[in-house]
């Protein structure tokens, strides 16, 4: 998608994610066959359900439908939240990973994974996982120091409310 083009789209619907308290995270238009998909990706604090997609997804079908943003020409639109396997490129995207083991490729080469326990503007406070029955220890990362980072899917820990109990 140009540059001109996402920027106007984001100009037009970021206004409509903000009034339902969601951040919009990305738009991608790509080919689907003679058409073209539209893909809103949005999300909170708290996540986002279904239903708030379909609601977004309906305002943001009638703004289009009133603006000429998407030219002539069939469209799909789909309204989501990222993918669990989403890279984390955004502080908002750390803070909402507390709790959650994530995997990061350091700057100086290497790979880490850890917990986030704690995120600042610096950085973050992580709990390294111990290897073959040795305690977890802690440490400390600066955002400059990462290349890439991404949650690890975890099928088997339980939920804080399971541990609480």
């Amino acid at each position: 998608m140009s540059t001109t083009q996402s920027d106007r789209l984001r100009g037009l619907l970021e206004p409509l994610v903000a009034a339902k308290g969601l951040d919009l995270e990305d738009i991608e238009l790509s080919k689907a066959g003679k058409r073209r998909m539209l893909r809103i990706i949005v999300d909170s604090d708290e996540g986002v359900e279904l239903d708030a997609c379909a609601e977004l997804s309906r305002e943001v079908s009638d703004k289009l439908d009133e603006t000429d943003a998407m030219g002539e020409g069939e469209y799909v639109l789909e309204v989501s939240s990222p993918g669990a396997d989403r890279p984390l490129t955004e502080h908002r995207h750390y803070v909402r990973a507390t709790g959650r083991l994530v995997k990061f490729q350091l700057s100086e080469g290497g790979d880490l994974v850890a917990r986030i326990l704690g995120v600042d503007d610096e950085g973050m406070d992580l709990e390294v996982p111990g290897v073959k029955g040795r305690k977890a220890t802690a440490r400390r990362i600066a955002f400059t120091d990462i290349a890439k980072a991404r949650v690890e899917i975890e099928f088997n820990r339980k939920d804080k409310k399971e541990e609480e109990a």
